[in-house]
């Protein structure tokens, strides 16, 4: 019989598909059927960090936001958006395509290269950023010790996770602190250790205490982060005599300033304060800048000036940013060479100046803080128990009231009044610098326009109005 003459296989039993027995060959069982692997995970499984409110501080509050569209946002701290156009993007791509070739004599070859591969660790516009530092800042820095991030957020993680070497490291916060620095410092196990702000932005005599308190304590503190210039949340800045006064104190005690500046071109009729690393001169401040707001936010471009000398084991010298840019490499790999292009691109269109690229902008931002002071002024008269803070610069008011905000109140002021803001106690670490109880609430002005404000006011002040009278 022939294989032809053969039934097809679906038409044969199964007996007749199994292969003959081989003479001399002891037959091999079948199997016993494996049990079933549940790839459930219990949060018990996994990093402690992920259990902790500053890591859903941010999730919370854009889910608030997305359940309510139609609610007046005084929450998001987001650029202005009404200045943005599409057709800058392949222009911003075209002039800094340009820049490498007619610039820094690149061939065609290496220009595609350049944009399209993989790029250099540190970063493919250090030499632009170093020079826009100098121009808007006067920060004068070698171009190699800027690492260029994915936003700055992970710039904050990478100095975190360099500076932790040991369970007895810490940081120390001005509180209330930007709740993306206290995520970042809980995913590398470095704890954080609160110093009060007050109305100089830092009570020095308090970070004094604190400091020598830990080190009484067998803790080393590694670094303070800071954000001298319209903080967020604060909106406070620190003026001149206390910015000396901190770089001599993290001279004297040994520590580092970590200077988080992305407000500082938003100020407002006054002279600009010189940044702490401006005023450095022994290499104290690492520097972390944002492109978010002077750029584009979408771009997701960030920064590191990270000039401090590292000796090693071998007794060489050499950089910290290199040493960032290891711990980087196992990250990210690289920034996209495409985002530091558009980036690039706004730079050289403007000289590298972003004081020159954000003139319209900050007229914004001055333009709609004053009309949230004056709306609350007109809306609270002095007898009232509310008040609120009257920030220089940046794009944050903080408007403290005589009963506990908490993130219920913001869901039934979204539901129930349609206008958001942002409750103060996210700003504050759990148990230990009273993240509960916290009566003031944040207003973001930065991307709203005037009508959307004076309607936000009003709807804020029947809330606030409805919550005094259910007090009494």
């Amino acid at each position: 019989m022939s294989v032809a003459d053969l039934p097809p296989a679906e038409d044969l039993p199964v007996a007749a598909l199994a292969p003959a027995p081989v003479a001399g060959v002891v037959p091999v069982e079948e199997p016993a059927a494996v049990p079933e692997v549940r790839t459930d995970l219990s949060t018990a499984d996994l990093h402690p960090s992920l259990e902790d409110p500053a890591l859903n501080s941010m999730n919370f509050l854009n889910e608030v936001a997305n359940h309510y569209p139609d609610a007046v946002s005084l929450a998001a701290g987001r650029p202005f958006e009404e200045f943005w156009e599409i057709d800058a993007l392949p222009r911003y791509l075209e002039t800094f395509s340009r820049h490498l070739r007619d610039d820094l004599g690149h061939t065609a070859e290496q220009v595609r290269r350049t944009l399209f591969q993989y790029g250099r660790t540190k970063g493919i516009v250090h030499r632009l950023v170093a020079t826009n530092l100098e121009l808007d800042e006067g920060i004068a820095v070698d171009p190699e010790s800027i690492v260029v991030t994915v936003g700055c957020q992970e710039a904050m993680v990478l100095v975190l996770r360099a500076l932790r070497s040991g369970p007895k490291d810490i940081l120390l916060a001005v509180s209330p602190t930007y709740v993306g620095l206290t995520g970042a410092a809980r995913l590398v196990d470095l704890p954080v250790l609160p110093v009060s702000g007050g109305p100089a932005g830092i009570d020095l005599d308090d970070l004094l205490a604190k400091v020598q308190g830990a080190r009484a304590a067998g803790l080393r503190p590694r670094a303070c982060y800071v954000m001298p210039d319209f903080a967020n949340p604060s909106g406070v800045s620190m003026n001149t005599a206390t910015r000396r006064a901190l770089l001599s104190l993290a001279r004297e005690e040994d520590f580092l300033l970590l200077e988080d500046n992305p407000y500082g071109l938003f100020h407002g009729d006054g002279e600009r304060v010189p940044t702490l690393k401006a005023m450095d001169e022994q290499r104290r401040v690492v520097y972390l800048g944002s492109f978010a707001k002077t750029v584009l936010p979408g771009a997701r471009v960030g920064y590191v000036v990270a000039d401090q000398t590292v000796t090693g084991a071998d007794g060489s010298v050499g950089l910290f940013a290199d040493e960032l840019s290891k711990i980087k490499s196992m990250l990210t790999v690289n920034t996209p060479a495409l985002a530091q292009a558009i980036v690039g691109g706004k730079l050289l269109e403007h000289g590298c100046s972003l004081a020159k690229a954000n003139v319209r902008e900050r007229e914004v931002y001055a333009r709609n803080r004053a009309r949230v002071v004056e709306g609350l002024a007109a809306r609270f008269g002095p007898e009232s128990p509310v008040r609120w803070n009257v920030p220089a610069g940046g794009f944050f008011v903080v408007v403290t009231v005589p009963f506990v905000v908490d993130d219920a109140l913001l869901e039934r002021s979204a539901r129930d009044y349609g206008v958001l803001w942002t409750p103060m106690h996210h700003f504050y670490d759990t148990g230990i610098d009273g993240r509960e109880g916290v009566r003031a609430l944040r207003l973001a002005c930065s991307v709203v326009t005037p009508a959307q404000l004076e309607v936000g006011l009003d709807r804020l002040t029947r809330l606030i109005t409805d919550e005094l009278a259910a007090a009494r």
